[in-house]
C-alpha cells in the first residue's frame, strides 16, 4: 500500500504528480490547428470546463455538483502523458489512456479516486458524468463562438457537430443561448459615456 511507503518517498511521488499536473498549461489543444485560429492548452481548457460543470450541476438541480466539478477537474490529466488527440488524429492514431490513468493512479495516495473518477467519466453511465461530457463540449462550443465573432467562418461548420454530442437537455439549452449571444456583451455594455471619457457619472446631489 501506498501509505507504507517511506515519507520521503510517498511526498516525491506527490511533487511528481504536481509537476505532471503543470505539463497541461504546456499541453496545447491541438483541434484549434484545423480550426485555423486561436490558441488554448489543456489546463485552460480544464479550467472553464470544469466551472461549467459545477454550473450545467447546479442548474439541473439533481447532480451532485461536486462529483462534476472533480470529473471535470481530473477527465483530461491523461493528456499530460498522451497529449491531446483531436478527431483528425483519431482518425490515425490511439493513445493508451487507460495506461496513462494506472501509471499516475498507482503512485498516489488517492489513486482509486482517480481510477473511480476516469471510470466514471468514460462510462457516461451517471448524470454527473453526462453533465461533465457537456461541459467539455459546451466550453469548446464557447470558444467557437468567440472565435465566430471575430470572423472564423468555420466556427460555424464546427458548432452542429459539438451540439450533437450534447446529451442533456439543459445543456443543449444553454448551448443554444451561447450561440446567439455576443461574446463581448459580458464586458461591452451600453454606457457610451464610459467608453469615450473613462469617467464614472456623478452621483446626483442630496
Amino acid at each position: 500500500m501506498l501509505h507504507c511507503l517511506p515519507c520521503g518517498v510517498f511526498m516525491k511521488n506527490i511533487a511528481h504528480f504536481l509537476f505532471e499536473l503543470g505539463m497541461l498549461k504546456r499541453t496545447p489543444r491541438t483541434g484549434f490547428q484545423f480550426l485555423g485560429s486561436g490558441a488554448e492548452t489543456v489546463a485552460e481548457h480544464i479550467f472553464r470546463a470544469s466551472l461549467i460543470g459545477y454550473t450545467l450541476a447546479r442548474l439541473d438541480g439533481q447532480a451532485d455538483a461536486g462529483k462534476v466539478l472533480l470529473l471535470c477537474l481530473f477527465h483530461d490529466i491523461p493528456e499530460a502523458r498522451t497529449g491531446d488527440l483531436n478527431y483528425v488524429n483519431k482518425k490515425y492514431v490511439s493513445a493508451d489512456e487507460a495506461k496513462a490513468v494506472e501509471d499516475l493512479a498507482r503512485t498516489l495516495p488517492f489513486g482509486d479516486d482517480y481510477r473511480a473518477l476516469h471510470a466514471e467519466f468514460t462510462g457516461k453511465q451517471t448524470r454527473e458524468s453526462l453533465l461533465a461530457h457537456d461541459a467539455d463540449q459546451l466550453e469548446m462550443i464557447l470558444a467557437l463562438k468567440e472565435h465566430k465573432d471575430l470572423g472564423n467562418r468555420y466556427a460555424d461548420e464546427w458548432y452542429p457537430f459539438n451540439l450533437q454530442r450534447l446529451q442533456t437537455e439543459v445543456a443543449k439549452r444553454l448551448a443554444e443561448t451561447i450561440w446567439t449571444t455576443d461574446s463581448s456583451r459580458w464586458w461591452f455594455d451600453g454606457d457610451s459615456d464610459w467608453w469615450v471619457t473613462g469617467e464614472r457619472p456623478k452621483a446626483p446631489e442630496a
